[in-house]
């Protein structure tokens, strides 16, 4: 007789044991010889050598699915038990990553693919167009999957925190209280693709960091996967000091909307300027999105098309 403990990392348990552990049952159930017991993130089984290995090596397959895919479904549970070829695993080579429940997050129009594409050849992009033409999200779901590739080591996003319309003095709250208002749908992107529990381990570890654009001032970033978001609202200077941040096996992408610059005093944006002073380096590339690339609620397409005739 043997004992094994099993880890069960960046799990959400509910999901992975199912809601009272109806999953762990039919773990159970297929190992009948063995005692297993559950106690927060471990999982204990006591028993026959052989039947000990063959479980740790059927949890450590439903672990590496969990991660894929974040959702184990009680049909693909019993696949990977019974060594059956998973039916619910799509083969679908557009997809970037599957986000939360195993939703399969991909490429939705033509210059979405573009940026894909793009970015597994180069490492400096830019992606401009309308709001609501997916590239942020696009980024982020690039920026995931090159994590839980192991391409990168850490995602840092960013965003100038420029006003539009509110001053920041006027705001409650501490400076991370007023800044956070800029940075959510940063967080919303990535609350989308990963599991709460795991997220929160790598915001707090430092994995992935979301920070305004001022932090990146004097930093270095190696092995990671940086987006700076909102680049239209950066300056010139601002611009500069960002791009000259990257550091080695580092993916740089900036995206914008030229069309809604905040700047005050009618500065010229800096993501304009760099555009124009970049066009031609090798391993640069611009993506531009149009109308046709949104893909919010179809009145949103019709909103840009009004305000771009004004």
């Amino acid at each position: 007789m043997i004992e094994k403990l099993i880890y069960l990392e960046s799990v959400d348990l509910v999901e992975f044991l199912g809601i009272k552990n109806t999953k762990l049952e039919l773990i159970k159930n297929h190992f009948p010889k063995l005692n297993i017991v559950a106690r927060g993130n471990w999982l204990k089984a006591v028993g026959d050598a052989e039947e000990v290995a063959e479980f740790e090596e059927k949890i450590n397959e439903l672990l590496t699915h969990y991660h894929n895919y974040n959702v184990v479904t009680e049909t693909s549970l019993k696949e990977i038990l019974q060594g059956d070829t998973l039916t619910e695993a799509s083969m679908d080579s557009d997809i970037i990553l599957h986000g939360i429940n195993g939703k399969p997050i991909k490429a939705r129009t033509e210059n979405q693919d573009k940026l894909v594409k793009g970015f597994k050849k180069n490492d400096l992009l830019f992606a401009v167009g309308p709001a609501g033409s997916g590239k942020t999200y696009t980024a982020i779901a690039l920026a995931v999957a090159a994590l839980k590739n192991r391409q990168v080591r850490k995602i840092i996003l960013s965003r100038p925190a420029v006003e539009a319309g509110e001053k920041l003095g006027f705001l409650p709250g501490d400076m991370k209280e007023k800044i956070d208002p800029y940075l959510q749908p940063l967080y919303d992107a990535l609350s989308d693709m990963i599991p709460p529990v795991k997220l929160k381990e790598f915001m707090e570890n430092g994995t992935i960091q979301i920070a305004p654009l001022a932090f990146m001032r004097g930093r270095t970033l190696n092995n990671a996967c940086v987006i700076l978001d909102e680049a239209q609202n950066t300056t010139n200077n601002q611009m500069k000091m960002f791009l000259t941040r990257m550091g080695e096996y580092a993916k740089f992408i900036i995206t914008g909307d030229v069309t809604q610059i905040d700047l005050p005093n009618k500065q010229q944006s800096g993501l304009v300027q760099a555009m124009r002073i970049l066009k031609g380096i090798k391993r640069i590339e611009c993506v531009n999105f149009t109308v046709k690339d949104i893909v919010r609620h179809k009145l949103v397409q019709d909103i840009v098309e009004a305000y771009d005739k004004k």
